[in-house]
């Protein structure tokens, strides 16, 4: 089947084959052609250009179906890095705590938070927790997102990791989205071991590691290496166990204070390190010297009321940067990413343009599909959306709080 997209606006986000992420300056150079064509073959971008410049010879059109795009622009479609979004019930509760005045720390010490969490999933069915997360990716889908990652993490027991993963896995057979699956039994600590963290530790790598290992559950491993739960120590032997079974490191890091997570990250290569609130000089020159992608969840920071990321000062150092939604119950409950676009600009001051990238090609990167998706590229997967009438791709973050997608293709495929 092919697909036509002609008479388009303004087609965003363009770029060569060989590049998987843009950094500094690069973030602000965005590609665009206007009035402009697209066309889609077999599920990937086979050629685009301008109007004028048209041929019905440029693909075989047996079977051709064409959209007339005229007043609309062209996007890719985003690519969300960092997810919890296969979770049981809602901590609402624990918002209204936050608005009393108790911190994120406070309400995990007494038991809540990512405890709360595990405790529902625990009680929960297998199927029901794949409908639910079936759901929100349909919700995430008509929102703008092509590919996600997902993490376990509410599980914490041997059982519960591998129930979380194996909704994951059924998600991926199922789902249009691209989706790649994070272990993350290093979210917290169990109540049962609250006084013995090095035993939990030694059951992660002794025995979730190997079980997930074994029915290929998991494309990376993830720590969250931070003040009140894994130290670098833990952290670094976790990493290095899931190394040994192919788990690349995505790291939880620098969110509560100056960790030295990012610093462990890089040191073994992780692929991308997150939230990141607390990064100093320091850390910005080791992340500079990496392939490590630097990840920021602005909606983890403005449902929590944390400090913001030093986003422009990472930029004008040279740093990229990805934009992702932390979607999860407790303290980023939205995987809207034209949220999560508008809000690199209002609260990070990023441009327009050095959003875009930071919410595509970027955050692609940092999920390990940067040459398959986040970018208008021939030969890439045509994963990608059709806007409503705008009047100019800064529009996009600019007119915040509203649906602005009209068509969404997956795969090629309308969806």
């Amino acid at each position: 089947m092919t697909l036509l997209i002609k008479n388009i606006k303004e087609l965003v986000g363009i770029l060569p084959v060989d590049i998987t992420r843009l950094c500094g300056a690069e973030m602000a150079q965005l590609s665009t052609i206007k009035n402009s064509y697209l066309i889609i073959e077999n599920g990937f971008i086979i050629d685009f250009g301008s109007m004028n410049q048209l041929s019905l010879n440029n693909a075989s059109h047996s079977l051709l179906t064409e959209i007339d795009a005229t007043g609309k622009m062209v996007f890719p479609s985003f690519c969300d890095s960092h997810t919890h979004l296969v979770y049981a019930g809602s901590r609402e509760i624990e918002y209204v705590d936050k608005i009393k005045g108790l911190s994120y720390e406070e309400i995990a010490k007494r038991g809540g938070g990512i405890l709360n969490s595990a405790k529902l999933l625990h009680e929960t069915s297998e199927n029901d927790l794949f409908n639910s997360a079936w759901q929100r990716l349909e919700e995430i889908k008509m929102l703008g997102t092509g590919a996600v990652e997902i993490k376990s993490g509410y599980g914490l027991t041997v059982e519960d990791e591998l129930k979380m993963l194996r909704v994951i896995k059924r998600l991926k057979t199922q789902s249009s989205l691209m989706i790649r699956a994070t272990f993350l039994g290093a979210h917290a600590f169990p109540a049962l071991y609250k006084n013995d963290q090095n035993g939990y530790v030694e059951l992660i790598i002794n025995e979730m590691i190997p079980a997930i290992a074994s029915e290929e559950l998991a494309d990376f491993i993830d720590v969250f290496c931070d003040r009140g739960f894994f130290t670098e120590y833990q952290t670094e032997q976790i990493l290095m166990a899931g190394l040994k079974y192919g788990m690349r490191p995505k790291i939880h890091a620098n969110e509560l204070d100056y960790s030295g997570g990012i610093q462990v990250g890089v040191k073994y290569e992780a692929l991308s390190v997150d939230h990141l609130e607390f990064t100093g000089d320091e850390e910005i020159n080791v992340l500079l010297n990496s392939e490590t992608m630097p990840t920021l969840l602005p909606g983890a920071a403005f449902f929590l009321g944390m400090p913001y990321a030093p986003v422009r000062k990472m930029i004008d150092a040279g740093l990229g940067v990805a934009l992702a939604s932390d979607f999860n119950p407790g303290s980023s409950p939205s995987g809207n990413m034209q949220f999560i676009l508008s809000m690199g600009c209002i609260k990070y001051k990023m441009l327009p343009e050095e959003a875009i990238n930071a919410t595509t090609i970027n955050s692609a990167y940092a999920m390990g599909i940067g040459d398959e998706t986040g970018s208008i590229t021939k030969g890439k997967r045509a994963n990608l959306f059709i806007t409503t009438e705008v009047p100019s791709y800064q529009y996009m973050p600019y007119y915040f709080g509203h649906n602005k997608i009209e068509t969404i293709i997956l795969n090629g495929k309308i969806q």
